[in-house]
């Protein structure tokens, strides 16, 4: 059964209550359980290498925290956005104000996380996109196709909008 959802129909719904959360808590999955912190690390950045062997404990830690924060994303997607259209069915302007504050935490962190992602990139892997792997790919590619489509949201590209973009009455 579909709920009611205005503030975020058709695509939106299944990318940012489906496709974003699966995408974000699998990395969680991978670093922490298998294949494991080591293999990782090793696939932040694209090499032809075999990972070396065991990581230091605090490089094991960090992994583990950014698995976390993989998590948190998921979950936020997954749960918040899910509370929002069952506590509110029938306001969507509410809805859109709540998922648009949301969004804006998610699209500020999407352009850091790209720019991270892209800055600590050796200089030959930069531009030679089809030496990145699927981890490059995901944190750049995906990324940017998750901050377009957010945008697109704001703009609203292919949906009502109930309160961005409406102009408001000056008394």
């Amino acid at each position: 059964m579909v709920r009611n959802f205005p503030a975020l129909p058709g695509f939106y719904r299944t990318l940012f209550l489906y496709i974003e959360p699966v995408s974000t808590v699998s990395p969680a999955i991978l670093a922490w359980f298998f294949p494991g912190a080591s293999w990782f690390h090793h696939e932040l950045i694209p090499t032809a290498t075999a990972p070396s062997g065991p990581l230091d404990a605090r490089t094991t830690m960090a992994i583990w925290q950014l698995g976390n924060c993989y998590l948190l994303l998921g979950l936020i997607s997954s749960l918040v956005f899910r509370a929002i259209r069952d506590a509110l069915p029938n306001n969507p302007e509410a809805q859109e104000r709540i998922l648009g504050a949301s969004f804006t935490a998610l699209a500020l962190a999407d352009v850091t996380h790209i720019a991270a992602s892209f800055i600590g990139l050796p200089d030959e892997l930069k531009y030679s996109y089809g030496k990145w792997n699927p981890m490059t790919h995901g944190n750049i590619t995906f990324v940017i196709f998750l901050l377009s489509v957010r945008l697109a949201w704001f703009a609203g590209v292919g949906r009502t909008t109930y309160y961005y973009g409406k102009r408001t009455k000056v008394d």
